[in-house]
C-alpha cells in the first residue's frame, strides 16, 4: 500500500513543484485599461471654393458646413471631421478700417480662450508666422477642455478671422492626443494657405 501511495504522491508532487515560479521568470498581470485605436489618414488638402471673403486649404476628409448658431455671422463655417467627431469653427468679421473694432475682436478672442481656465491646466499663447508672412496668435489650451487650440489672424484693416478646434465629446484629451495633433496640423495648413478676397 505504501508503494501505491508513493507511486501516486511522487508524480503529483513533481507536477505541483514544476508549476511554481522559477527565478527570473516574468509574472503576468492583467493589462491596464487602454484606449481605442485611432487610424489617422494621411494629410491631404483641397481649396475652399465657397463664396466667402477668405479662402484656404482644408482637409479632404472634412466637410464644410454653415455655422447654424443663433449668433452666427454670414461667413461663419464649421470644418467638420465626421470620423473624429470634431470640428474647426471659423468666424469672420469685417473690420472696415476701424481700429476700435479690431481691438474689440482681439479682446473677444482672449476672453473666449480664457473661458477654459476652469478646466485647463495651462493656456499658452504663441505668435505664429505663416509661410506667406501672415502672423496669427495661437492659443494652446491643455487639459480636459473641449477646445485644445484657438487662433486668430487679421490684416488689421479689412479682415479678422478666428478659429477654434472643438470636440463636442466628453472623452479625455489624453486619449484624443493623436487626433488633436492631426487637427493642429490641418489648422496650421489652413493658416499657411489663407488668402483674403
Amino acid at each position: 500500500m505504501y508503494k501505491f501511495i508513493f507511486a501516486i504522491f511522487l508524480p503529483v508532487s513533481l507536477l505541483l513543484i514544476s508549476g511554481c515560479k522559477k527565478e527570473g521568470e516574468q509574472t503576468y498581470i492583467p493589462k491596464p485599461k487602454g484606449y481605442n485605436r485611432i487610424d489617422l489618414p494621411k494629410h491631404s488638402y483641397r481649396r475652399l471654393t465657397e463664396a466667402h471673403p477668405y479662402t484656404f486649404e482644408y482637409s479632404k476628409y472634412a466637410v464644410v458646413e454653415p455655422d447654424t448658431f443663433k449668433t452666427a455671422g454670414k461667413d461663419w463655417i464649421f470644418i467638420t471631421y465626421p470620423q473624429f467627431k470634431a470640428n474647426i469653427q471659423i468666424t469672420y468679421k469685417a473690420l472696415n478700417n476701424n481700429p476700435a473694432l479690431l481691438k474689440a475682436f482681439i479682446d473677444d478672442s482672449y476672453k473666449l480662450a480664457s473661458k477654459h481656465q476652469i478646466r485647463a491646466s495651462s493656456i499658452q499663447e504663441q505668435r505664429v508666422l505663416g509661410k506667406t508672412g501672415r502672423t496669427a496668435m495661437l492659443f494652446k489650451i491643455e487639459g480636459d477642455v473641449p477646445s485644445p487650440y484657438q487662433f486668430y489672424t487679421t490684416d488689421s484693416t479689412g479682415h479678422f478671422l478666428r478659429g477654434a478646434i472643438y470636440f463636442p465629446t466628453a472623452t479625455k484629451n489624453d486619449s484624443l492626443a493623436p487626433v488633436i495633433d492631426y487637427l493642429q496640423a490641418d489648422m496650421l495648413q489652413l493658416l499657411n494657405t489663407l488668402e483674403w478676397r
